[in-house]
């Protein structure tokens, strides 16, 4: 589990404090505030931890070999002109400072750059073990459509997209192995497979469908919210979503009607309940509602912690955080959606009002 992340002169933020909870972390923020680069600075570091296990040395891996991986992470999922673009703007040199703790303190992580990096990453604190599950990014966009064409040409052309997508795809593709059906594969892939109607299949050539009663149905042919839903449920039928692991999901009601919505947020507190450390970025009413309705009935239990994310007069990122959303702060686009609906029933009830006058 990843318990908090400390972050000095990174992008927009001059200094961050985040503690995580176990199940579920929901960071909640208007467009512009530094939600997905929170998101995406905690994957980096467990992706390349996980990456570093295959075959580390029982002392750890090298600093060597994680200053260049940690290096190579971030200029691939946040796609810089170069590494010292990701130190905070401002007059004069600085570095920038990420520090991990886990659960298990022998995965802790610290390290740091500076505006002179080109690609250098100095290592403060090395781990001395390797996290043990992959985690999983899940961006705005679905996935399951563009697998398995998308891997060879990222590999082979210098695509504009960012290094998660690559990663995605390439979870996507991996085969369940022999009894890979477990208890928690058996708890999260049948109401998946419901809400979905359907079954996801692959054919030889790795292309993705969706098996409904009425026969198979290519992935481009699906409704995007059910390929957001066989996404999860390809994760969670091949192992690669399991217990212990963990999700980040990048405003997961994206191109989704309300309907949908709510099987997502559904789907969400199901993986977090599970033993998956989940990670969301949104800044949606209508999801924050159906999350806090979802955690006042059968998911009362879950650790969840978050994070309301600000953008000051001089455009630096602030944090507010806390078990609830009312401890996040005033966010702008949920205090717009809430006014839009009182200007609804304003006008609503002036409309009415208009009409009985004309009947007298």
């Amino acid at each position: 589990m990843l318990k908090s992340l400390q972050l000095e002169n990174f992008t927009g933020f001059p200094k961050a404090d985040l503690s995580f909870g176990k199940n579920l972390n929901v960071i909640i923020g208007e467009n512009g505030t530094g939600k997905s680069h929170l998101l995406k600075a905690a994957y980096v570091a467990l992706a390349v931890s996980a990456e570093a296990a295959k075959d580390a040395p029982p002392e750890g891996p090298s600093k060597a070999r994680l200053q260049t991986a940690l290096a190579d992470k971030l200029i691939g999922v946040f796609k810089p002109d170069a590494l010292r673009r990701l130190v905070r703007r401002k007059v004069g040199r600085d570095k920038c400072r990420l520090r991990f703790t886990f659960s298990d303190a022998r995965w802790d992580l610290d390290f740091g750059f500076s505006t002179l990096a080109e690609s250098q990453v100095s290592l403060h604190t090395a781990p001395t073990a390797c996290v043990d599950q992959r985690p999983v990014y899940l961006p705005t966009r679905e996935l399951m459509s563009l697998v398995p064409k998308f891997v060879p040409l990222y590999e082979t052309y210098s695509l504009p997209f960012e290094q998660t997508w690559r990663d995605t795809c390439l979870l996507l593709g991996l085969e369940a192995k022999p009894g890979q059906r477990r208890a928690e594969v058996k708890a999260l892939l049948p109401p998946l497979e419901a809400a979905m109607g359907g079954v996801v299949q692959s054919d030889p050539t790795g292309r993705f469908h969706l098996k409904l009663p009425s026969g198979k149905m290519e992935m481009f042919l699906v409704a995007e919210g059910l390929r957001k839903l066989a996404t999860v449920a390809q994760l969670v039928a091949n192992g690669v979503l399991k217990n212990q692991g963990y999700l980040f999901w990048d405003e997961p009601e994206a191109n989704l009607n309300p309907k949908m919505v709510k099987t997502i947020a559904q789907t969400i507190l199901q993986l977090a309940a599970n033993g998956i450390q989940v990670f969301i970025a949104t800044h949606s009413l209508f999801l924050l509602r159906e999350l806090h309705i979802g955690q006042q009935g059968e998911f009362k239990s879950l650790d969840t912690h978050c994070f309301g994310l600000h953008l000051s007069e001089d455009e630096e990122f602030r944090v507010e955080q806390g078990p609830t959303m009312d401890d996040v702060g005033d966010i702008t686009s949920l205090d717009e959606e809430l006014q839009q609906s009182q200007r609804y029933m304003d006008t609503e009830y002036k409309a009415q009002g208009s009409g009985n006058q004309t009947k007298h």
